[in-house]
């Protein structure tokens, strides 16, 4: 090789080593970022005195008050269908009741016929239908063909029983209340019964008939006056 050829390749510069990598500025804090959001992800144990105190004294109420069952806590507040029933019987317990405050009151103005001293042999017809408006069919030989009809074919027509059967309807059979109702429309039948013979078998003109007709018809106010008590009783009113 010829001199001037090898003074230049001597002179030559060495190939420089490659550069270190370098990060980016921005890249740096976006790593720190994520680094600080993973480490705010995570759960933190809470101090202490940061429980709410409201949260303090409720679990303290927890603790001092007895377990009781769920049905315990309706039981008071909640009424069942037969509390319902009965609250709905005294509701409309005038309405039940006023069938047997009409008899009582046919009754009582027939009584006022009977002890007037102007009263006629005209009268006479009407003291006999007042008191068969009153008995309401109770009498078997005194009802219409229809509820006669009603009767045999075991349909209750009989308007002081089927007012018993309703006030009563939440009793049972046994049920001292029923049974002293049971009773008194009992009497109460019996006591229409009577009168009623005793108005077909006397003369209104004659003073011990009209006697007669006036102590059957306050026996008879009396026994509706038991009857209305008894279902009174019964709806507990």
């Amino acid at each position: 090789m010829s001199g001037p050829t090898r003074a230049i390749h001597s002179l030559a510069a060495p190939p420089r080593p490659p550069a270190p990598a370098t990060v980016r500025p921005s890249l740096q804090r976006t790593a720190a970022a994520a680094s600080s959001l993973h480490e705010s992800s995570k759960p933190q144990p809470t101090p202490p005195d940061l429980i709410p105190r409201r949260a303090a004294l409720l679990a303290l109420v927890l603790v001092a008050s007895p377990a009781r069952p769920a049905s315990a806590a309706f039981s008071f507040s909640i009424p069942g269908p037969k509390e319902l029933l009965r609250e709905q019987k005294k509701k409309s317990a005038s309405y039940l009741l006023a069938p047997i405050a009409a008899s009582r009151d046919t009754l009582v103005k027939a009584q006022a016929l009977l002890a007037s001293p102007n009263a006629s042999a005209g009268d006479a017809e009407e003291v006999r239908g007042r008191i068969g408006a009153a008995g309401r069919d109770c009498v078997e030989r005194q009802r219409n063909s229809i509820v006669a009809f009603q009767s045999r074919t075991g349909v209750e027509a009989f308007t002081f029983s089927l007012i018993l059967r309703n006030a009563a309807s939440l009793l049972a059979d046994k049920d001292p209340l029923k049974v002293e109702a049971d009773t008194r429309l009992g009497e109460l039948i019996q006591s229409f019964t009577d009168l009623g013979t005793v108005v077909e078998s006397s003369n209104f003109e004659l003073p011990d008939d009209r006697k007669k007709m006036m102590d059957g018809l306050g026996s008879t106010i009396s026994a509706i006056d038991k009857f209305e008590q008894s279902v009174k009783d019964c709806l507990g009113i």
